[in-house]
């Protein structure tokens, strides 16, 4: 049996500068930003004003993202900050050049 294997994202989204985040897994990375962004994502993002990506990391394979995401979350915001600053020390939207 042939399955169709699908890559995907883990990615934070954050409403400014070490404020509020959000982790979470797509498969689509464009359309889920898309959602956040029109208040039609998590409860979550849209309580919170949560629409600027501020980190993303793909994998080949969406089972990955999954555990990445879980590991992530449950990560102190600490450390959460720390991943985001190696990449965007400003946490600047990164959606423009990602997407």
């Amino acid at each position: 049996m042939n399955e169709e294997r699908r890559g995907g994202w883990v990615y934070i989204m954050a409403d400014r500068y070490r404020g509020a985040m959000y982790v979470g897994v797509t498969s689509d990375l464009a359309t889920r930003i898309h959602q956040h962004r029109n208040d039609e994502g998590s409860d979550f993002c849209r309580r919170y004003e949560l629409h600027r990506l501020v980190w993303a990391e793909g994998a080949p394979e969406i089972s990955d993202c999954i555990a990445h995401e879980k590991r992530v979350k449950r990560w102190r915001r600490e450390w959460k900050f720390a991943l985001i600053e190696r990449g965007n020390p400003e946490w600047l939207d990164l959606s423009d050049r990602m997407l």
